[in-house]
């Protein structure tokens, strides 16, 4: 069943020293005045959405009048999600329950964590959701038939908003800039590793933009700037998965040994770390997303660095940009990348 989430839109602020009038809240909105005299006064007629941004709108500037009894649950934001058994997914669920808490109940936010691996179902849900929608926000894999679905929804005019990784560059984008933070990594193995030897990369494999294009970064990194000597020509598949990503890292440090780094582009790591704490070597590994798990392994040597991409960051400003996107919110939002930090055992 989907976690539905109350989630309102915008902060209060006072509409100024005179009485709101129709006018005022016809401008608020962006409808006409007669819009927002048969929503005020339940006439019916008008799309929930346009409903929903009428009543937000004279929330917002202290309407004197009586509100309509029925302006709960008017406008659905949809919000699919992936992988909830990996950390940052979680973490990115949970940043989606906190600002739901913060908010009033004018408009519901409904999480559905979906099977990565059934793309045609994702599209599905995305071209006939089992609900009235007023916008998307989505994290899924680049199939070609989840990128249809797309297209066609924004084509027909509803917002999208995709968080973490990028299926269609016909919808917003929220998320950290990938190929940076991958020639950061590739920087800091060639910086950090004294020894020559062999690099590797672990990510879930080619289905998410946002994993090819931090091994782009750390490939173009490693190939171009990197000192003689250091050598990386090996991507292993692990599918953010731990008992695979356990067995990729098992067959590298057999295959090389002169194996000396690790970059995971993923998850996986609670697999990659039980193999590494057997390994009769060390290893340089970077990894993401900081977690009990990765704070562990950086105490106890397992990790050198940890990439943190702001979940919290990313829900806000999903949440924002929907917002603006369908009238909720007059403020501009920032469409810049979300910053990611970077983190050693120093910084824990």
């Amino acid at each position: 069943m989907p976690d539905v989430l109350s989630i309102a839109c915008v902060p209060h602020f006072m509409g100024g020293m005179g009485k709101t009038t129709y006018s005022d809240i016809a401008r608020a909105a962006r409808v006409g005045t007669a819009t927002v005299e048969r929503v005020l006064n339940g006439r019916g007629g008008v799309r929930p959405e346009t409903v929903a941004r009428v009543i937000t709108a004279a929330r917002r500037l202290d309407w004197a009048g009586r509100l309509p009894a029925r302006h709960r649950g008017i406008l659905r934001i949809d919000v699919i999600l992936v992988l909830p058994e990996t950390a940052f997914f979680q973490r990115l669920a949970r940043a989606f329950r906190r600002i739901a808490a913060t908010l009033d109940k004018s408009v519901q936010i409904h999480i559905t964590f979906m099977d990565d691996q059934a793309p045609l179902a994702i599209a599905e849900r995305i071209a006939r959701p089992d609900s009235h929608r007023a916008g998307l926000m989505i994290a899924a894999p680049a199939h070609p038939a989840v990128a249809g679905a797309l297209r066609a929804v924004v084509a027909n005019g509803e917002p999208v908003v995709q968080i973490v990784t990028r299926s269609v560059p016909e919808a917003d984008y929220v998320g950290i800039d990938n190929l940076a933070v991958g020639r950061m990594a590739g920087m800091l193995m060639d910086r950090l590793l004294p020894q020559e030897g062999r690099v590797i990369a672990l990510c879930h494999g080619p289905a998410y933009l946002a994993h090819r294009e931090r091994m782009a970064g750390f490939s173009d990194y490693m190939g171009r700037r990197t000192r003689a000597g250091l050598r990386f020509d090996f991507v292993a598949f692990g599918q953010d998965e731990d008992r695979m990503s356990a067995t990729r890292v098992e067959e590298a440090l057999r295959r090389y040994p002169d194996l000396v780094g690790i970059y995971n582009c993923g998850d996986g790591i609670r697999g990659m770390v039980e193999v590494l704490t057997k390994a009769d070597r060390r290893i340089l590994t970077i990894v993401h997303e900081l977690n009990d798990l990765t704070r562990d392994a950086l105490r106890r040597g397992l990790a050198d660095v940890v990439f943190d991409q702001m979940p919290e960051a990313q829900a806000r400003r999903a949440t924002d940009l929907m917002l603006s996107r369908i009238g909720l919110l007059t403020e501009p939002v920032d469409m810049a990348p979300i910053r990611f930090s970077t983190e050693t055992v120093e910084t824990i």
